[in-house]
């Protein structure tokens, strides 16, 4: 399975004519050698080579089992870049990670005079961005289980809870449900609070005619949900609950478009002139999706300006929304997966607003 991906990585490296490149975040080095480690300051990285050389450089500190590629291993004490330049080859241009720190490419460029580099993410990224059998497993398992904790969320709040309150049980419940931990920090929005689309929990208190918003995601086996719905406590008013249905139709509008080859901009545009024809444009502030696995926020989006097309095994969020400052928010979220001739919504949790609490 990783050397199936290494050699996807490389056949893109190929198409380019970039013969090196530099791994160094360590969600794509799992991805591409099954080994996890949290590096924290120090240098990890793994170096690939368009012949398919494999080197992969670790500290003493890390225990990792050996794994089907060279590996350099360095203490504390030893000079890591060093050891680094050692294996690039000098006389071509090195692809380094969007997100390598300064503290190691700096060094390495002085210690490699000449060296050309570029920007060499985009090899690992669209590889990782086209879901295999196995990662698709574990995204639809994740989404199941985030489907019962937001089930049982709305099924707990009852008028007079804190925000706070409410996370507290979110975070138990993907204990309970044998997540390693969350996908990012749950959101839970009462009344006013929903128009600020990240807002954190805090005291606020729920009171009957709140717009509720959450959030939420968990992680597990490497891999996260997200998800997001919008309920009301008790009652809501005749726009609320207009607004949310808006917002309701449009994420479902968005969705049915979805099939390989659409641009994803035009999906964005779906949702968006559908809010905007309803005089709601200006308040739905943010991009329609992002891209999710690993990491919550993966590489790539669903926006007005992406306007690559979408492909089988791909896996974004859908999540229109609509903010009234200092009154209210909606939200509606899935995650849909892409399949030859349309996709499949991950999230099965009613979409239609309820009143709860």
């Amino acid at each position: 399975m990783f050397q199936k991906r290494v050699d996807q990585v490389i056949a893109r490296m190929k198409a380019d004519g970039l013969k090196q490149i530099l791994v160094s975040e360590p969600c794509s080095i799992y991805y591409l050698t099954g080994v996890d480690v949290g590096p924290g300051e120090r240098l990890f990285a793994l170096y690939l080579n368009d012949e398919g050389r494999k080197v992969l450089f670790l500290n003493t500190l890390f225990t990792v089992e050996q794994k089907d590629c060279e590996e350099i291993w360095y203490s504390d004490t030893d000079d890591s870049t060093s050891l680094l330049a050692s294996v690039i080859n000098l006389s071509e241009t090195l692809g380094v990670d969007k997100d390598w720190t300064a503290r190691f490419l700096i060094p390495l460029m002085e210690k490699c005079e000449g060296l050309k580099v570029v920007l060499g993410s985009k090899y690992v990224d669209d590889t990782r961005a086209i879901k295999d059998e196995k990662e698709i497993e574990c995204m639809i398992e994740n989404s199941q289980i985030n489907d019962v904790v937001m089930e049982r969320t709305r099924d707990f709040i009852s008028e007079g809870m804190t925000e706070k309150q409410v996370e507290a049980f979110i975070l138990e419940q993907y204990k309970l449900l044998g997540c390693q931990n969350v996908s990012f920090s749950p959101i839970c929005s009462f009344g006013a609070n929903g128009a600020d689309p990240h807002h954190m929990p805090d005291d606020s208190v729920l009171k009957a005619g709140d717009s509720i918003v959450i959030d939420i995601g968990g992680r597990k086996d490497c891999y996260c949900s997200d998800m997001t719905r919008t309920y009301f406590c008790k009652e809501a008013s005749d726009e609320y609950k207009k607004i949310h249905d808006i917002v309701r139709v449009a994420n479902e509008k968005a969705e049915e478009i979805i099939r390989p080859g659409v641009r994803l901009c035009d999906i964005d545009l779906t949702a968006r002139n559908y809010i905007s024809s309803f005089g709601y444009g200006e308040y739905f502030t943010h991009r329609l999706g992002h891209f999710i696995g690993q990491t919550d926020h993966e590489f790539g989006d669903v926006s007005s300006t992406n306007t690559e097309t979408v492909k089988p095994g791909m896996i974004f969020s859908i999540e229109p929304g609509i903010y009234l400052p200092e009154k209210m928010g909606v939200r509606v979220e899935d995650l849909v997966l892409v399949t030859e001739d349309g996709c499949v919504v991950l999230n099965k949790v009613d979409k239609k607003y309820a009143m709860i609490g």
